[in-house]
């Protein structure tokens, strides 16, 4: 019996794609996935995920916003075109957020752009797709300001402890992406999840075309890989992969594509 699944974090308009993403698809669906969820880092990509999501018509699913390494001098004049181009077509305000991995060079643009897009996501009643590196304390901070009036959304690729998935899941309509990085042999997600993180707090993702599971590691990702992140969770919970697979698709259904996206801290 085939399992079905929705992979919420796919950059399939990235060029890594362009010679066979209908193959990629292909593959997608012959696996089990639903529908695959496309986010945007800039204005370019925005309006490529909204062309895929036309010629891909209920599997493909867009998103639209401004990723904070893609943050520059014209920020704001970027964020402007991006709300020029929106429609309701666009599930979530994504892939945005902080990251200061590398350098702390541009904190306050990044700050600035992620409030702006966090407030657009207010007014549009949209989620929130969430990138994050090396700036929790500084995201948490600012997503308070706003967490009685935000529908909810994903912290995208978690790695973290207990402590962090606590502080995390303290939002009570967010949730957390989980990806390959679950299946690496060092990786402490098998053990942190299942004695921090309920399993309706969880979507799946991929990240493609980075981030491939293990034994895809060191390839390019795609959305067929998804049933080794499923495999892995499921024997850290002690569940079925059925069942993995239907509550974190009822659980992405919920956010991106209800009118009723509360996901409930137990």
């Amino acid at each position: 019996m085939m399992i079905n699944f929705i992979d919420t974090h796919a950059h399939l308009d990235g060029e890594e794609f362009a010679q066979d993403l209908p193959e990629v698809v292909k593959r997608a669906r012959e696996q089990g996935a639903e529908k695959i969820f496309v986010p945007a880092i800039d204005v370019a990509s925005s309006e490529r995920a909204l062309t895929l999501a036309s010629e891909y018509p209920g599997v493909v699913f867009p998103m639209v916003g401004l990723h904070p390494e893609e943050v520059k001098p014209d920020y704001r004049e970027m964020i402007a075109r991006l709300k020029a181009m929106y429609c309701d077509d666009f599930i979530a305000i994504g892939e945005v957020g902080l990251d200061f991995y590398w350098s702390r060079e541009f904190e306050q643009a990044q700050l600035d752009a992620f409030r702006i897009q966090v407030e657009w996501a207010v007014e549009m009643k949209k989620p929130l797709m969430i990138h994050c590196r090396k700036a929790q304390n500084e995201m948490v901070k600012l997503l308070r300001e706003y967490e009685k009036d935000l529908v909810g959304g994903v912290f995208h690729c978690f790695t973290g402890n207990e402590q962090e998935a606590e502080q995390l899941l303290s939002f009570p309509r967010f949730v957390l992406g989980i990806g390959g990085v679950l299946t690496f042999k060092k990786s402490p997600l098998p053990t942190v999840l299942p004695q921090a993180v309920p399993l309706h707090r969880i979507v799946l993702e991929t990240d493609a075309p980075y981030m491939a599971p293990v034994p895809k590691r060191g390839t390019r990702n795609e959305s067929s890989f998804i049933p080794y992140i499923i495999s892995v969770l499921a024997q850290s919970y002690g569940v079925t992969e059925e069942e993995v697979a239907q509550v974190t698709t009822q659980t992405a259904n919920r956010l991106f594509l209800s009118s009723d996206s509360k996901i409930y801290a137990e």
